[in-house]
């Protein structure tokens, strides 16, 4: 029974982080929603802007011709197929991306980059 609880328990939980988060709909009017929303890398759809977290200048850079982002204190290289070439519209850089092995712990894997302005 435990198991099973546990199974349940995982499946909400995963279920709950696999839809975009737009709850009070503050980005539904947004002028950049449609290419928020065409986003793509080599990993698939980046989802929506809602679902993306903004990297401050400092926390991100180029080094030897690849891309990192600082996340938790730990600089986590971007994948080749996680980068998103096309220009920034936005402006600052955001990653999307999605904790392996729970909260607080496991790794941290980039779905999505797309670099900043770096103003």
């Amino acid at each position: 029974m435990r198991i099973v609880v546990a199974v349940l328990f995982i499946l909400l939980l995963a279920w709950s982080y696999a839809y975009p988060r737009d709850p009070d709909g503050r980005y539904a009017a947004s002028p950049l929603k449609p290419w928020f929303d065409s986003l793509k890398s080599g990993k698939g759809p980046c989802c929506s802007d809602a679902d993306g977290a903004l990297v401050k200048d400092a926390d991100w850079d180029s080094k030897d011709g690849h891309y990192r982002v600082r996340i938790d204190g730990k600089w986590i290289d971007v994948p080749e197929n996680a980068l998103i070439t096309e220009p920034n519209k936005y402006g600052p850089a955001i990653v999307w991306g999605y904790r392996i092995g729970g909260f607080g712990g496991g790794s941290y894997e980039i779905r999505c980059f797309i670099p900043g302005s770096m103003t």
